[in-house]
C-alpha cells in the first residue's frame, strides 16, 4: 500500500510551458492579424507584433493604398504599436505581408469570428 502514496499526482499547470521565460528554439514572435466589432457591421483589424526594424508608418501607408480604406498607428503600454485597419481585412493583410517579405506565412495568426 504504501507504493501508492508515493505516486500521488501534484497540481498540473497548462501553461507553464507558455509562461517559462527559457523556452527555447520552438519559441516563435508571431504576428496577430485581429478583427474588432466596432457597432453595427463596422469593424476595426488590428495587426500586431512586427518587428521594431520595420517602419510602420510606410508599412501603414501601403497597406491604406493598396486596400482604399483608412488606418493609423496606435501606440498601446503592452503591445508596443499596433497598425488598425478600417473594416474586414483580415485576410488582406495576411496575403500582404506573406507577399512583401515581411512575415513568413507560419509567423501570422488569423483571429475572430
Amino acid at each position: 500500500m504504501s507504493e501508492f502514496d508515493t505516486n500521488i499526482p501534484t497540481t498540473f499547470d497548462p501553461f507553464a510551458e507558455a509562461n517559462a521565460d527559457d523556452s527555447g528554439a520552438g519559441a516563435k514572435e508571431y504576428v496577430h492579424v485581429r478583427i474588432q466589432q466596432r457597432n453595427g457591421r463596422k469593424s476595426l483589424t488590428t495587426v500586431q507584433g512586427l518587428k521594431k526594424e520595420f517602419s510602420y508608418t510606410k508599412i501603414l501607408k501601403d497597406l491604406k493604398k493598396e486596400f482604399c480604406c483608412n488606418g493609423t498607428v496606435v501606440q498601446d503600454p503592452e503591445l508596443g504599436q499596433v497598425i488598425q485597419l478600417q473594416g474586414d481585412q483580415r485576410k488582406n493583410v495576411s496575403t500582404f505581408l506573406v507577399q512583401a517579405g515581411i512575415v513568413k506565412k507560419e509567423h501570422i495568426k488569423i483571429h475572430g469570428f
